[in-house]
């Protein structure tokens, strides 16, 4: 059985106390968890927020982001170390949060490029890094889901067969694929043909508009969409992912100029639309 998310992104990249009525809506709303970003160095709120999930019987799932001084496919071994010792603290931070997935670019650094398609040797230095991760997660029970984004925020990993290909060399039962039907929008052929192409890796899925803004009121094809992820028996979580200008900081940092939609409108209307579409489907 799927269960249905929602990132906090919306509101802020940051660990607040404004988090907490938020989620609270979020479960009135019929949401079975949330999704933050792992990034701020506070870890007693990390620990706060995994308490306070906790008590609304409110799981959590974790993105993270890597920059290029901690770049997995860095050509500087120094460079790929703190690449490994920077996922091993997200690890730590889902521990603490009593969080089981960890998801994003942990392929390679965001919006980092060389100005070259990218080399065998990229891939096999993204492989060894997670794997030596991988090692870490397992102990802690945490799955390290790598997600393929778009051409303007990385070259490494665009498409679900490259990201299939990462997961494949990584070869380890914690780190499985990412999807992400907005970057999928962008960078398929078909959006519901990557579906079945990533189904035996798929751990994870971020159910996101063309746009970022309302699921439902853009052109991804959401009934084939439900149908292909029920047609691959797909079990995980349908978490919805929109973007704001909230926090201006991380807005900036994205590239995300303009509000798309409210989040209450996306909260509200994404979970009336997954909803349906999981009774649909029967997912």
């Amino acid at each position: 059985m799927t269960k249905v998310g929602f990132n906090l992104l919306a509101w802020s990249a940051k660990i607040t106390e404004d988090f907490y009525p938020i989620t609270e809506r979020l479960k009135s709303i019929g949401y079975d968890g949330v999704e933050i970003f792992v990034g701020d160095p506070d870890m007693e709120a990390y620990k706060k927020f995994g308490n306070h999930a906790k008590s609304l019987d409110m799981e959590i799932t974790t993105v993270i982001g890597l920059g290029p001084d901690e770049n997995p496919i860095s050509p500087d071994a120094s460079v790929r170390k703190k690449a490994v010792e920077r996922i091993k603290w997200f690890v730590d931070c889902a521990e603490i949060l009593d969080s089981r997935l960890i998801g994003g670019s942990l392929h390679s650094a965001f919006a980092t490029f060389s100005n070259n398609a990218p080399q065998e040797e990229e891939y096999s230095r993204s492989a060894d890094v997670l794997s030596e991760a991988a090692e870490y997660a397992e102990q802690a029970d945490v799955i390290l889901s790598v997600e393929a984004i778009n051409r303007f925020e990385c070259y490494l990993c665009n498409t679900v067969a490259q990201m299939a290909d990462i997961v494949n060399r990584v070869n380890h039962p914690n780190v499985n694929a990412h999807y992400d039907t907005h970057h999928a929008n962008i960078e398929e052929k078909s959006v519901i043909g990557s579906i079945h192409e990533v189904a035996p890796v798929v751990g994870h899925v971020h159910i996101s508009e063309n746009d970022r803004g309302t699921p439902g009121d853009g052109h991804i094809p959401w009934d084939g969409v439900f149908k292909a992820f029920s047609d691959i028996n797909y079990e995980g979580w349908l978490t919805i992912e929109t973007f704001t200008r909230n926090d201006v900081d991380f807005a900036n940092s994205i590239n995300v100029w303009r509000e798309y939609s409210k989040p209450w409108d996306v909260a509200e209307k994404g979970f009336k639309l997954i909803s349906d579409m999981k009774t649909k489907h029967n997912l």
